[in-house]
């Protein structure tokens, strides 16, 4: 397998890739700590700076360009400050957001978190502040993204849909996609955290526990063979060919509507730091391997090594070729 994994890496490159969903401007405003208040017990941060990372969706496609794809992005932005630094973020890496539709009169999905620290404290997050429409989408807005994907999904090699629950994959664009998909036998996934079930006739499916669990109204998966159940329940209704549930340090496992199922443990458990984001780094790993020749699980496998990279950086993170091979290449030496 060692030689297998290793040999997709390369083939990743410019393969092309359509990455659909909730584009989200992950907003870190860092400040440091100068005293305590004295209008309330709370601390004043003298602004030091801000940065602003893809996430959502956007983190998929980030992902996905990072290891050398070819990323068409499609989704909504406002028209703000926040969607104008997305967009710069995302076409420094060459993604390609012509599917970018600009919505005048809803926000940039953002999440700013107040970053703290000091000499002589521990950096941490003291407040988050999201900001975005629950509203459905202008049916202007969505003709114009259903118009880009008609125009651009058979050009490509694999499709996205990354469903946050922000309303931008509307009924109609899920199952325009889901058909297209179907009928040019292009691989689509989808990773939806509220709305799963809605996504019949998708070919892979992608969920962590608690997730899974909850599309078929459960509050935990007790054990193996209930995960099992849950996920042969889905693949039956979602009429898909494959789910992987992933499974934070207990790795993750694949599951085939054929009848078998593949459980591939964590690379390296010690150096887990933060898991932010790294669903979508498996999703952007895993289509691309497969648009690079992989089989579920080998494509699953080079996915979970992508895990194991992210997941030792500090928030949303990627990883390119050289550390994924390097990663492959120490787990196996």
């Amino acid at each position: 397998m060692f030689q297998n994994l290793l040999q997709y890496i390369d083939k990743l490159q410019n393969q092309k890739i359509m990455i659909i969903g909730d584009m989200v401007a992950d907003v870190y405003l860092e400040g440091k700590i100068s005293r305590i208040s004295r209008e309330a017990p709370v601390l004043i941060l003298e602004h030091s700076h801000e940065i602003v990372v893809p996430g959502g969706a956007a983190n998929a496609v980030h992902n996905a360009a990072a290891l050398g794809g070819q990323v068409y992005a499609v989704g909504v932005v406002g028209q703000d400050n926040a969607g104008d630094q997305l967009t710069r973020t995302l076409q420094a890496k060459k993604v390609n957001t012509d599917g970018f539709i600009i919505d005048k009169a809803r926000p940039t999905i953002t999440k700013t978190r107040i970053m703290a620290g000091g000499q002589a404290t521990v950096r941490q997050q003291i407040v988050r502040i999201d900001r975005e429409s629950k509203d459905m989408i202008n049916p202007d807005i969505e003709k114009a993204i259903l118009n880009h994907i008609t125009e651009n999904i058979h050009d490509m090699a694999a499709v996205i849909i990354s469903d946050y629950g922000s309303m931008t994959v509307s009924p109609a664009i899920r199952e325009r996609v889901i058909a297209a998909c179907n009928r040019a036998g292009i691989p689509s996934i989808v990773d939806s955290r509220y709305n799963i079930m809605a996504y019949e006739g998708i070919k892979l499916v992608k969920q962590n526990e608690s997730e899974a669990a909850a599309a078929i109204g459960l509050k935990t998966l007790k054990d193996s063979r209930q995960q099992q159940q849950v996920a042969e329940t889905m693949l039956s209704r979602l009429n898909a060919e494959v789910i992987l549930i992933t499974q934070g340090p207990e790795g993750m496992t694949l599951y085939n509507r054929n009848g078998t199922n593949t459980h591939i443990p964590v690379t390296n458990v010690s150096e887990v730091y933060d898991v932010t984001g790294a669903g979508d780094t498996v999703v952007a790993t895993m289509m691309l391997a497969l648009t690079a020749g992989a089989n579920y699980v080998d494509a699953a496998c080079l996915a979970n090594f992508a895990a194991g990279v992210v997941v030792r950086k500090p928030g949303t993170a990627t990883t390119t070729p050289k550390e994924l091979k390097a990663a492959i290449g120490e787990y196996y030496s």
